[in-house]
């Protein structure tokens, strides 16, 4: 069992119960599933280059991910129908808690210039956007065996209703969300 299922069975439960009021346990808010998102956009034509970023973002995920095709042709973008322009994987169960256990404390806290996940992030329904401008502060790609250089967005998605839930659930699970600041 990993880290962070222990923490949000023993500390994030009670706690969301008690600060929101809730009586039956179901209902307390939880992570339903990740999702990781590679827009490929100029590189699409490019297959070999195609095929290492997926295989980056497999070791990333710990599952094969799947290509994105593009619905239309777009002649101002250069995209022809059926044509690639993303990588996805969407994690659920234990491997959605060991990559964000691993995003967590391992990964964000090697981002340059990290102070934190702004509150803005998470949406009004309780789910979590985090863009990311390089994909090698995570350990499993090492830096020098990486030759694409690629940035990512992280989607975390829970059973919160509202955005105040949403962050008191990411707050109790251990993500870095930074405090409000007042603008004058």
């Amino acid at each position: 069992m990993t880290q962070l299922i222990e923490q949000y069975r023993k500390h994030a439960i009670p706690a969301l119960r008690k600060e929101f009021k809730i009586a039956n346990i179901m209902a307390v808010p939880k992570l339903t599933k990740a999702v990781i998102n590679v827009g490929v956009g100029r590189l699409s034509k490019e297959d070999k280059i195609l095929e290492r970023i997926a295989k980056d973002v497999a070791n990333l995920s710990g599952q094969k991910p799947t290509f994105r095709m593009a619905k239309k042709s777009i002649a101002s973008f250069k995209i022809r129908q059926g044509a690639p322009v993303g990588i996805a994987v969407t994690l659920r169960g234990s491997r959605m808690y060991d990559f964000a256990d691993r995003f967590i404390n391992i990964a964000l806290p090697r981002s340059k210039d990290f102070r934190g996940i702004p509150a803005s992030n998470v949406d009004a329904s309780g789910n979590l956007n985090i863009g990311l401008k390089e994909s090698s502060i995570f350990p499993e790609l090492n830096y020098e065996n990486v030759k694409d250089i690629f940035s990512l967005q992280v989607t975390f998605t829970t059973t919160a209703h509202t955005h105040t839930e949403g962050v008191a659930l990411f707050k109790s699970l251990g993500f870095p969300i930074a405090k409000i600041k007042n603008k004058i």
